[in-house]
């Protein structure tokens, strides 16, 4: 590519390769990543380490990105719903001559393409680097994943909040993304342990195993807003979204991938996937919210805000703002809650669209309802929902 003198050179470029590529789509998202190779298998992705995504932006690079690929015969097939390439030193020389325009600019957001690849070039150039190592990724369709790499730019998307809970599609994830050995961020097959057990284990460099599983750790790839703490790394799982301001505490606490926090949350219990938590709710110690495949008929479960789970506590429906479910207390879907007359009438002046009658419910009926109350009655053991009085505030000094 000739280097560009100037922003409406670029411009103009861009525009150029969008009218004259085959079948030319921006892409729903793309990335330039570094991939962790096997050490057996040298040709399967283990992990994939984006410095930067892009999702539904920066249409411009990514069209450079695909220019760039073609100069080095590689065509992009845009009836794919996701395409991943590996990339060269030349690629990176072709991209950083259309950048020119940009090349003495500040880094804002909307150069930090310009960035990574400078960065990857200077990189190159001083240390070298192994074939296969660095590879753009590019997302056309929000369809099931085939690949480690885009698998990883939208685990990506989702702990960056570039896209909601529950918003993108990750059917196929555990599929492509192998079992690996974890050890200090850096996944190691477990083919290659077993191949060479004795030798490493003579030698002592046997590695250090932090943990086995699919899924790297949350803070292996993601740096959280500075008002947010998680003070075990193996508690929050990467593909969590957590909103500024969240507390995760040790002990029983744990975030699945695609689920989270909208606001300043305290955890110290379990949410599963695909379960969200409001702006200043509590979820006690020990207790749990159930996943879409824990119980919950494959309805995924929202927490409302200022709401308290109590300690030990089993959450298996959603539930509206300011609710409370008293500690050791397991409310799901069958569980029968009764209700009486007069609770009933103030719970009906705080949910305005709700029909109910009677004094007996399924739990299920009660979904998405604002201030109820469930506790247990310590003579009867009837479970009983009443209107919440209390209102729940987290201390604002630890969010």
């Amino acid at each position: 590519m000739e280097i560009i003198q100037t922003t409406d050179a670029f411009k103009a470029l861009v525009e150029n390769i969008k009218s004259t590529t085959d079948g030319y789509r921006d892409p729903l998202a793309f990335g330039v990543c570094r991939v962790d190779l096997g050490q057996l298998n040298v040709e399967k992705s283990l992990q994939a380490t984006y410095p930067l995504i892009n999702w539904d932006e920066n249409f411009g690079s990514a069209a450079i990105f695909i220019r760039a690929l073609a100069e080095q015969g590689i065509t992009v097939d845009f009836t794919q719903s996701e395409v991943v390439c590996n990339i060269n030193l030349d690629f990176l020389k072709s991209c950083l001559a259309a950048f020119t325009p940009y090349s003495d600019e500040a880094y804002g957001d909307a150069h930090k393409n310009i960035q990574v690849i400078s960065a990857l070039y200077a990189q190159i150039i001083n240390s070298g680097s192994l074939e296969g190592e660095f590879k753009v990724t590019f997302i056309f369709d929000d369809a099931p994943l085939e690949s480690v790499e885009a698998s990883y730019l939208k685990l990506y998307a989702i702990s960056q909040a570039k896209v909601p809970l529950r918003d993108i599609n990750l059917n196929g994830a555990f599929g492509v993304l192998p079992n690996v050995a974890w050890s200090q961020g850096q996944p190691i097959e477990l083919d290659y342990l077993r191949e060479f057990e004795i030798e490493l284990k003579l030698a002592n460099e046997y590695p250090h195993i932090d943990f086995v599983d699919k899924f790297p750790r949350f803070l292996q790839h993601i740096i959280p807003a500075d008002n947010t703490r998680i003070l075990d790394t193996s508690k929050v799982r990467f593909g969590a979204q957590l909103a500024a301001g969240t507390t995760v505490m040790p002990g029983a606490s744990y975030i699945n991938f695609n689920a989270g926090t909208t606001g300043s949350v305290m955890v110290e219990g379990r949410i599963s996937s695909s379960a969200i938590v409001g702006d200043g709710s509590d979820v006690g110690g020990g207790a749990s919210i159930l996943g879409v495949l824990s119980g919950t008929d494959g309805n995924p479960i929202s927490i409302g805000k200022n709401t308290l789970l109590g300690a030990n506590s089993t959450c298996g429906i959603p539930l509206g703002d300011a609710c409370i479910i008293d500690a050791g207390l397991a409310i799901l879907e069958g569980t029968k809650i009764g209700i009486y007359p007069d609770e009933l009438k103030k719970i009906m002046e705080v949910n305005t669209n709700a029909k109910m009658e009677g004094e007996i419910f399924k739990a299920k009926q009660l979904s998405f309802f604002n201030g109820l109350h469930f506790r247990q009655n310590s003579l009867t053991g009837e479970i009983t929902a009443s209107r919440s009085t209390r209102e729940i505030k987290l201390n604002a000094d630890l969010h």
